[in-house]
C-alpha cells in the first residue's frame, strides 16, 4: 500500500498459495490500480458493477478505466434479482468478448450481488480468471467480499448455485460508505453484529455501548469494526474454507433470513438481505430460548440492540407478509445446511456462544414459526 496512506489496516486471509490481503481505510480505492499492479503486473483489468454504483461512483470508475491496461466496464441492473443465470451469462460473455486471459483481473466494484456474480463468472471463464473485490456497502465490506463464496440464486432458494473461488485482493474503502443509503447501512450493520453474537461477546458489548453510532457517522469506529469483522471471518475461513465444519457459524440468522427473502421473491422494497439477517438472528435467539439453550434476558438484549439501530426483529415487520409456515419450511429445507433431509440451525447458548445444532425436529420448527407469524 502506498506510504501516503497512514491509516491503512490490513487483514490476511491465510489460505496457502491462495492467501490474500484485505486492505481497509478511507480513500484507498484511489490506489486500486497501483495495488493490482503490485500483485498482477501487466494484467489487463475489467470492471463489473451495477447501474446505481456506476452512477454514484462514475468518476472513480472512469479513473480506473483510463489506465493503459483497462478493458471495459460492464454494468448490470442492481438488486438481488440480478443473481440469475441471465446476468451471469451477460458477464461471462463480456469477459470472453474482451479476450480476458487467465492472468488478467476482473474487478467487482459494488455490493454483495456484484461480488457474488463477478466471482462466480471469474471462476468459470477459462477455468478461472483472477478477480479483485472493491466492496461498496458495509455488508459487502464485512462479509460477502471475504471468503470466496460466489454464486447466484435459484427459484428454489438463495445461493444454491455457485463455487468457492477466492479473490486475489479486497480493497474496503470506508469512505465509500459516507453516501450509502441509511437503510443499506443498517442492513450491513446486521452482519457486523453477527460476529459479536457468534463468538466475540466483547465486540458485541463495544457495539452495544455506543460504537455503532461512530460506524454510522463515519468515525474511527467504522474502520475498527470492519477490521474486527474481517479478522473474525478470515480466521474461520482459514480453518474451514469450504464450510465442512465451523464456517457454518457464519450463517447465524441466515437459514431463517434466506427463507424470508425467498418468501418475498427478493423484493428489495419489502426486505433486503441484512434486514432478513436481523430478523433471522432474532428468530435464532428466540428459537434457542424455546429449546432451553439461552435465557430470555439475553434474547431481549440482542433484540433490543437490533431495534435500537433501526433493524427489524419480527416477521411482522415485513410489509405484505411472507405467506404460510409451509412456504417458509419449503425454503428452509433447501438451505445448504440441511444434511440428508435433517434440519441444521445455528443456535446459541448466549451472546458469543453460537453453535451448530444438528437434527432439529421439523415439528419444533413448524410450531415455532407458527408462533412467530402471530406476533
Amino acid at each position: 500500500m502506498s506510504k501516503s496512506l497512514k491509516t491503512i489496516k490490513s487483514v490476511s486471509v491465510a489460505l496457502g498459495e491462495r492467501s490474500y490481503e484485505i486492505q481497509i481505510g478511507r480513500g484507498i480505492v484511489e490506489y486500486a490500480l497501483q495495488e493490482i499492479a503490485n500483485i498482477a503486473p501487466g494484467a489487463r483489468t475489467m470492471i463489473v458493477t451495477d447501474h446505481n454504483v456506476f452512477e454514484k461512483y462514475s468518476t472513480i470508475i472512469e479513473t480506473i478505466l483510463n489506465d493503459k491496461n483497462k478493458v471495459s466496464c460492464t454494468s448490470i441492473p442492481p438488486g438481488e434479482a440480478s443473481k440469475s443465470w441471465a446476468q451471469l451469462g451477460e458477464i461471462v460473455e463480456a469477459v470472453i468478448e474482451n479476450k480476458m486471459e487467465r492472468g488478467d483481473v476482473i474487478i467487482a466494484f459494488g455490493g454483495g450481488v456484484i461480488g457474488d456474480l463477478t466471482g462466480f463468472a471469474a471462476s468459470m471463464v477459462r477455468r478461472g480468471i483472477r478477480f479483485v473485490q472493491i466492496p461498496t456497502t458495509l455488508l459487502s465490506q464485512v462479509d460477502s467480499s471475504v471468503g470466496g463464496k460466489t454464486g447466484i440464486n435459484s427459484p428454489q432458494g438463495k445461493n444454491l448455485i455457485g463455487a468457492f473461488y477466492q479473490p486475489i485482493l479486497v480493497l474496503a474503502d470506508t469512505a465509500l460508505l459516507d453516501t450509502l443509503d441509511p437503510r443499506e447501512m443498517r442492513a450491513g450493520y446486521a452482519e457486523v453484529v453477527k460476529y459479536g453474537l457468534i463468538d466475540k461477546p466483547e465486540f458485541f458489548e463495544w457495539l452495544e455501548a455506543g460504537a455503532w453510532r461512530g460506524i454510522f457517522n463515519g468515525g474511527p469506529e467504522r474502520e475498527e469494526a470492519v477490521r474486527i469483522s474481517c479478522e473474525a471471518k478470515a480466521a474461520i475461513v482459514a480453518r474451514d474454507e469450504t464450510e465442512t465444519g465451523d464456517r457454518a457459524l457464519l450463517n447465524l440468522g441466515h437459514t431463517f433470513g434466506h427463507a424470508l427473502e425467498q418468501a418475498v421473491n427478493y423484493n428489495a422494497k419489502r426486505l433486503i438481505h441484512g434486514e432478513g439477517v436481523a430478523i433471522g438472528m432474532s428468530l435464532a435467539h428466540r428459537f434457542s430460548c424455546k429449546l432451553g439453550y439461552v435465557s430470555n434476558l439475553e434474547v431481549n438484549r440482542v433484540v433490543q440492540h437490533l431495534e435500537d439501530v433501526g433493524l427489524p426483529t419480527k416477521i411482522s415487520c415485513i410489509k405484505g407478509g411472507v405467506g404460510t409456515v409451509n412456504t417458509l419450511m419449503q425454503a428452509i429445507y433447501q438451505d445448504k445446511k440441511v444434511t440428508r433431509g435433517s434440519l441444521n440451525f445455528i443456535l446459541t447458548r448466549g451472546i458469543g456462544k453460537s453453535f451448530v445444532a444438528r437434527g432439529i425436529d421439523n415439528d419444533l420448527v413448524t410450531e415455532f414459526l407458527n408462533e412467530e407469524l402471530n406476533i
